[in-house]
């Protein structure tokens, strides 16, 4: 396997649906700013409202952050529409509904299931540059938690801006990070 952390967003043009409309969004449009990608297996099943409804309540919180989330699935962007009409979990979304019904992107980026046409759950932070900086990708049957990712957002951007300091385990924003050296080595 190749390594996927700090490899480049791939270049690709989705339909997407958000907040009434229809639009489309292409790797240009991502770079420049923090950007989650959130693939999904399908719309209108079991775990994914949970944690597509996870997302959008915390979705503000990503904003002061300065991140955008892309949630992508396989199906098309009708049918997120017609899943956002519906279910009172997706109507809270206003995030980018990206649809990847050639399954593309979902390769592209490792996710892709060749015999169902679905994509397990992955999740990738992608900083400014458009480099991959998390990777976090789940059977299908696991559901993710967006405080979780918050708190992985809110280290990566830490140690971007701070690039001679790392975060410890569990670390949360305003507490001691380390700062590398010889000093170290053995004292932790």
């Amino acid at each position: 396997m190749t390594p996927v952390i700090n490899s480049y967003i791939p270049e690709f043009k989705a339909n997407a649906y958000q907040n009434g409309e229809f639009k489309v969004i292409t790797d240009k449009e991502v770079k420049g700013k923090w950007g989650v990608f959130f693939f999904y297996p399908a719309d209108f099943t079991f775990v994914c409202p949970t944690e597509l409804e996870d997302m959008a309540e915390n979705y503000a919180r990503f904003k002061e952050l300065g991140v955008e989330i892309y949630s992508v699935s396989t199906d098309t962007q009708f049918v997120h529409k017609a899943w956002h009409d519906v279910s009172d979990s997706i109507k809270k979304i206003k995030y980018p509904m990206l649809a990847d019904s050639t399954g593309a992107l979902s390769r592209a980026l490792g996710v892709y299931i060749e015999e169902e046409g679905l994509a397990y759950r992955g999740t990738f932070l992608f900083n400014p540059e458009g480099q991959i900086k998390v990777c976090e990708i789940h059977d299908n049957g696991i559901g993710r938690n967006a405080s979780e990712l918050l708190r992985k957002v809110e280290a990566a951007i830490f140690v971007a801006e701070n690039p001679n300091e790392v975060c410890p385990a569990k670390w949360k924003k305003g507490e001691k990070t380390l700062k590398p050296g010889i000093d170290l080595v053995g004292k932790i």
